[in-house]
């Protein structure tokens, strides 16, 4: 993936996170929460966009 397009994928998540921080009234716990699953979820998606973790498809949740 070129970073330009990592760089773009990074603006349009900050701007939608703050957006929904801005402008939907939520208690300040799950506004954390939102923010740190966010954070969360960009970390390892960078990690497996730069080659440093391989991809995640292997992990299931309950029975299946």
């Amino acid at each position: 993936m070129p970073l330009m397009q990592v760089v773009l994928a990074l603006i349009v998540v900050g701007v939608l996170l703050w957006l929904v921080n801005s402008y939907i009234p939520m208690d300040g716990k799950i506004r954390n929460i939102i923010n740190a699953v966010v954070v969360i979820v960009v970390v390892v998606w960078l990690l497996q966009v730069f080659g440093l973790i391989g991809t995640i498809n292997g992990i299931h949740i309950g029975h299946a």
